[in-house]
C-alpha cells in the first residue's frame, strides 16, 4: 500500500518549504515520490527539490482538469509503477482544486494500491482573509477539502491576528486539524500527530464530501461563495478550446460541460501564467526595482505570485519569490539560462517583457 499526501495551497503560500521540512523531518527513511503540478509555462521548483534526492514529474500545464483527469492520472500510474515508493507527495498548482485533485487520485485507485493519507493546505496566514474574498471559488475548495490546514507566516503574526486567521478557516472547515504554531518550531512528533489527526478524520471528509450544493464537471459537489471580481475581465493566455474533464470540447463558456449551467471555473479562465527565458544578466538596482513594482504596483496587472532564477551582472544567481506586498531574492545555483514567471490577474505582458528585458 503505498501512502498519498497531497500538499495543496494558494499561490505562494509556502507549499513547498514545507514540503522540505516534511522531507527532513518527518518521512526521513521513506522512499518518497515528490509529483508536481505547476501552472504556468516554465517550472522553476524543480531542481531544487531534485538536489534532495526526489524524483519529479513536472506538467506544466494551464489546464489543471485536464491535466488532472489526462496526464496526471497517467503520471500517479508510472510512477507508482517504476518506483513502487511507500509514499508519494503531491505539489498540485497553487491555482488547482483540490478536490479536483483528490477525485484523481479517487480514479486511480480503482487501479492501483494507493490510499490519501492526508489533504493538507497551507494557508498564508497574512492574506487568508484577502484571497477568500478575492480568490473565494480557489482559496476556498481548498481549505474545505483539508483533513489538515497548516497556517504559515504565523512568526510574523500577532496573537489576535491569528485567531482571527483561525476563526475564518474553523467557518469553512469545522473538522481540519489546523497547525498554527511556526512549523520551523515543531519536531518530528509534533507535526506526525498534527497528520495523524487528520488522516483520521479523512473518512469524515469523504462522508461529506457529495452534501453540497454545487455540482461541477469532475463529478465532486462542492459550496463555492462566487466573490468573484476577476473572471470575466481580461485575456487568456490559453485562449484555445480545452478539452475538459468530461470530454466536451468547448472555449470560456464557464462550466457547461456536463450539461448543467453552474459557476464552476477552470485556472486558465481566471489566471495567467506568463513565463520567459532571459539571457539578460541583471544588476542588483534592476532586480530590486522589478520585484518592488511587481509587489507594490498594478502597473503589470494583479501580480499573486512571481519566481524566478536569473543571472546577475556580478556572475552570481539569484533566486527570488513574491506574493503581494513580500519578496525575496536569495543566492541560487546557476542554470543553463535565466528563468521567470508570474502569475495573476490581468496581466500586462508587454509591459511584463520591458520590465524583464526580455
Amino acid at each position: 500500500m503505498t501512502k498519498v499526501d497531497i500538499i495543496s495551497g494558494f499561490l505562494g503560500a509556502g507549499k513547498t518549504t514545507f514540503i522540505k521540512e516534511l522531507i527532513n523531518k518527518v518521512f526521513t527513511g521513506e522512499k518518497l515520490v515528490l509529483i508536481e503540478n505547476e501552472f504556468g509555462e516554465i517550472g522553476i521548483d524543480g531542481g531544487f527539490l531534485k538536489d534532495a534526492g526526489i524524483e519529479i514529474t513536472e506538467m506544466n500545464s494551464g489546464c489543471i482538469c485536464c491535466t488532472l483527469v489526462g496526464d496526471f492520472s497517467t503520471a500517479l500510474q508510472k510512477v507508482l509503477e517504476e518506483y513502487q515508493p511507500d509514499r508519494v507527495m503531491i505539489e498540485p498548482s497553487g491555482v488547482g482544486k483540490l478536490s479536483d485533485i483528490v477525485k484523481a487520485i479517487e480514479d486511480v485507485k480503482k487501479n492501483a494500491d494507493i490510499e490519501i493519507n492526508g489533504r493538507i493546505t497551507v494557508v498564508d496566514g497574512k492574506k487568508a482573509k484577502t484571497y477568500m474574498k478575492n480568490f473565494g471559488e480557489f482559496f476556498k475548495d481548498q481549505v474545505v477539502h483539508a483533513s489538515t490546514i497548516v497556517i504559515s507566516r504565523t512568526q510574523s503574526m500577532s496573537p489576535e491576528k491569528i485567531e482571527e486567521c483561525v476563526h475564518l478557516l474553523r467557518e469553512e472547515n469545522e473538522e481540519a486539524t489546523i497547525i498554527s504554531t511556526p512549523w520551523e518550531e515543531l519536531g518530528k512528533e509534533a507535526i506526525l500527530r498534527a497528520l495523524e489527526h487528520g488522516a483520521e478524520i479523512e473518512g469524515i471528509l469523504e462522508g461529506h464530501s457529495h452534501e453540497h450544493d454545487h455540482e461541477h464537471c469532475c463529478g465532486h459537489e462542492h459550496s463555492h461563495n462566487h466573490d468573484h471580481e476577476h473572471c470575466h475581465d481580461h485575456e487568456h493566455s490559453h485562449n484555445h478550446d480545452h478539452e475538459h474533464c468530461c470530454g466536451h470540447k468547448h472555449g470560456h463558456d464557464h462550466g457547461h460541460c456536463c450539461g448543467h449551467d453552474h459557476h464552476h471555473h477552470h485556472a486558465d479562465e481566471v489566471f495567467t501564467s506568463w513565463g520567459k527565458e532571459t539571457a539578460h544578466k541583471y544588476t542588483e538596482e534592476e532586480l530590486d526595482f522589478i520585484l518592488k513594482a511587481l509587489s507594490e504596483t498594478e502597473g503589470y496587472g494583479t501580480i499573486l505570485r512571481s519566481k524566478g532564477i536569473i543571472p546577475m551582472a556580478d556572475g552570481t544567481w539569484k533566486q527570488f519569490d513574491l506574493v503581494p506586498e513580500e519578496y525575496e531574492a536569495r543566492e541560487g545555483q546557476a542554470d543553463y539560462t535565466g528563468r521567470i514567471c508570474v502569475i495573476g490577474t490581468d496581466l500586462k505582458e508587454e509591459e511584463l517583457l520591458k520590465l524583464f528585458h526580455v
